[in-house]
């Protein structure tokens, strides 16, 4: 990694030397350092991205977008941007657990402490330990902010963003977390990490959804991680199939990435994956009431979904297992309080069993139901 230290004032080249190794003490694994003015091209594809609609139902993209088009529309005094990653590499191959159709499949980086709380105290603790060596002023980032992070990370050297729009590392594969510390200091920077892709397009050609329009360009709402993780409402039926027993996130183009024969699995103790959590049985979750939810997924970024969500979810997952003794479980569901759940129930019900059992069931619940989108849920499984 080259680094630039022309007009660099006395004492930084050092400064810098001493952050990047502080900066594995506290936790991670990756560092480098950037500059406001280095991802000129950002602000237009973000654009572009929001002009597209591609954002779906991600109102809060709109929102920020003014702050997010450059580091100093966030923070005008801002002069170096730290860019730190933390590895939370899987053991396995996550495109083995698509097969397990009794399980559902939580995403990598779901199935464990929230990352967002994690990378947050040890930017802090880096944090603290820069100002009281050097002084200045600072602010901690993690995904929540309206940060480009994606392209300062690879402005900083810590890798490149992929056809499919996520940071690839040539020592980490897909499986970095980023975190960011915005600095008044004059800071040295690192040289930026060129495109590595070539004529590769397995990310692009495994997406179940299409959800690359292009190479370096996404629509999120044919994405399965979008989908289950960020959409509110009823998730169409045309991605109801591809999403097979995923029932948070998709792993499929991180995972299928060949820089990932460099990766190495996360040890980390405190990001450790929670037994039971990544591939917990479709028969145990399809019970799940409001309180055993939040118990089960308490301090994951999976309990921020919400039991609803996160039972439409489950739902389509059991709908896709082929396995007919789930609809015991399934048909109670039919009438939950949530219409997110009654829906995905009654096609999950019609999946399992097939047209003849939810016609005979319909008498005893449709006469009953009032939302519009249950109803014509209703409508398809008997017309199918």
């Amino acid at each position: 990694m080259q680094i630039s230290t022309s007009k660099v004032p006395e004492g930084y080249v050092e400064l810098a030397a001493a952050l990047r190794l502080e900066a594995r003490a506290v936790g991670f694994d990756a560092i480098g350092i950037t500059g406001p003015d280095t991802i000129p091209q950002a602000g237009g594809r973000l654009d572009e991205f929001l002009t597209l609609g591609r954002h779906g139902d991600m109102a809060w993209l709109v929102e920020k977008a003014d702050r997010r088009r450059h580091p100093n529309a966030l923070w005008p005094d801002t002069r170096a941007i730290i860019m730190l990653g933390m590895n939370y590499g899987p053991e396995d191959d996550p495109m083995l657990r698509l097969t397990e159709n009794g399980k559902g499949n939580v995403s990598v980086y779901a199935g464990r402490k929230d990352y967002h709380v994690v990378v947050k105290k040890r930017l802090k603790a880096l944090a603290r330990w820069l100002q009281a060596r050097a002084g200045g002023e600072l602010k901690v980032f993690v995904d929540t902010a309206p940060v480009m992070e994606k392209p300062l990370a690879q402005a900083a050297g810590l890798g490149w963003q992929g056809k499919h729009s996520n940071l690839v590392s040539r020592n980490f594969g897909s499986w970095l977390f980023l975190g960011s510390i915005f600095t008044t200091l004059p800071l040295p920077v690192d040289s930026v990490e060129t495109d590595h892709c070539g004529a590769c397009r397995r990310c692009l050609d495994i997406c179940p959804t299409k959800a690359f329009p292009a190479p370096y360009q996404l629509d999120a709402r044919r994405c399965l991680s979008y989908l289950s993780i960020e959409h509110q409402g009823h998730i169409p039926a045309a991605f109801r199939t591809p999403m097979g027993n995923r029932i948070f996130g998709c792993d499929d183009c991180l995972a299928v990435c060949p820089w990932n024969k460099f990766a190495v699995a996360a040890h980390d103790a405190v990001m450790a994956p929670r037994p039971g959590l990544e591939m917990a049985d479709l028969s145990k979750l399809l019970q799940l009431d409001d309180g055993t939810f939040r118990q089960l997924f308490a301090g994951t970024p999976v309990k921020r979904l919400g039991r609803d969500r996160f039972l439409r979810n489950v739902l389509i997952a059991a709908g896709n297992s082929r396995d007919g003794q789930l609809s015991a479980l399934v048909e109670p569901l039919i009438s939950d309080p949530s219409p997110l759940v009654r829906a995905m129930a009654v096609w999950a019900f019609a999946q399992l069993r097939g047209g003849d059992a939810i016609a005979a069931l319909a008498p005893g619940y449709l006469g009953m139901e009032a939302d519009e989108a249950v109803r014509a849920e209703w409508t398809a499984a008997n017309s199918g």
